[in-house]
C-alpha cells in the first residue's frame, strides 16, 4: 500500500504506474499478480493551492489494467480499502480530502458488494444524479433541496471510475429518464463524458433530456480564495437539475 501525499505529486510516478504497473499482468500472460494499492488524497474544498487540490482520476481511468475507485463516506472508505488490498490487480484509491473530517457509522461485520458496484444513495423517480467521491454529499444535498419543490431525485454513488458500473446507471436512467453526472474534475474529457456517451448509446429511447454534466472548469486550479467559484456546488447541480427537467 503506497500513499502519495497529494494528488498533484503523483505525476513523477505516472510513468511507472502506466508503463509498468498497469501492464505487467498482461505482459506476463497473467502469471504475475500485482496486489498494489496507491492511495491518493485528491480534490479541493480545503483552501489549498494547486498540486494539492486537483482531480486527476480520468488520467488513470483511461489506462487499461488499473482499477480506479473513490469512496464517499466512512463505511465505504473502510470497506473499499479492504477490498482494494485483497485485489490481485493494482488499485488507484482516490481519497476525497474534504471528506476526511466527515463521521459515519461503519459496520465491520457487513459483507459489502463488489468494489466496482454502484450504490443507490437516495431513491428517486424524476432524475438521476450520478457522482462519486466528494460530490456524492453535494448531490444528496441537492436532492434534498429539490424534494422541497416536489422533485424526486435519485442519487447514484458510482464508487468506481474504472470499471464503471454502467448496468446500474442504465437501470436508474431507464426509471428516471434523465441523467446528470457530477464530478469535481474538469468536465472536458472527464469521466462524465464517457458516462454520457455510453448511456446515450444504451438508453437513447428512454431519455427525455440530454445527459448533462457538472464539473470543474477547463482551467488550471485557482488560488484558494477563488476555489469556491471553480468547484461545482449546490447551485450548479440544482441548475443542471432544473435544465434537465425543463426539457
Amino acid at each position: 500500500v503506497v500513499e502519495i501525499q497529494f494528488d498533484g505529486f503523483v505525476f513523477p510516478a505516472y510513468d511507472q504506474i502506466v508503463t509498468q504497473l498497469a501492464k505487467m499482468h498482461a505482459r506476463a500472460l497473467g502469471k504475475i499478480k500485482l496486489p498494489v494499492v496507491i492511495r491518493i488524497p485528491y480534490g479541493g474544498g480545503i483552501g489549498a493551492v494547486e498540486h494539492h487540490s486537483e482531480s486527476p482520476e480520468a488520467l488513470f481511468a483511461h489506462v487499461a489494467g488499473l482499477k480506479v475507485v473513490s469512496p464517499s463516506n466512512a463505511s465505504d472508505a473502510y470497506w473499499m480499502m479492504q477490498q482494494a488490498i485483497q485485489s490481485d490487480d493494482p488499485v488507484i484509491f482516490f481519497e476525497p480530502k474534504r471528506r476526511y473530517w466527515d463521521k459515519g457509522e461503519v459496520t465491520t461485520d457487513a459483507i459489502p458488494g463488489p468494489l466496482h458496484k454502484a450504490v443507490v444513495a437516495r431513491a428517486g423517480s424524476d432524475l438521476t444524479l450520478a457522482a462519486y467521491g466528494p460530490m456524492v454529499k453535494v448531490c444528496l444535498e441537492a436532492a434534498a433541496a429539490a424534494q422541497e419543490e416536489g422533485k424526486s431525485i435519485e442519487v447514484l454513488d458510482l464508487r468506481s471510475m474504472s470499471p464503471i458500473d454502467f448496468d446500474s446507471v442504465q437501470a436508474s436512467v431507464e426509471k428516471t429518464r434523465r441523467l446528470v453526472v457530477v464530478h469535481e474534475a474538469p468536465v472536458f474529457l472527464g469521466t462524465g463524458a464517457e458516462i454520457a456517451a455510453r448511456i446515450t448509446e444504451r438508453c437513447f429511447y428512454h431519455l427525455e433530456a440530454p445527459v448533462l454534466r457538472v464539473g470543474g472548469y477547463h482551467a488550471p486550479y485557482p488560488p484558494a480564495r477563488l476555489e469556491e467559484e471553480y468547484l461545482p456546488g449546490l447551485d450548479r447541480v440544482l441548475d443542471a437539475v432544473d435544465r434537465s427537467l425543463a426539457y
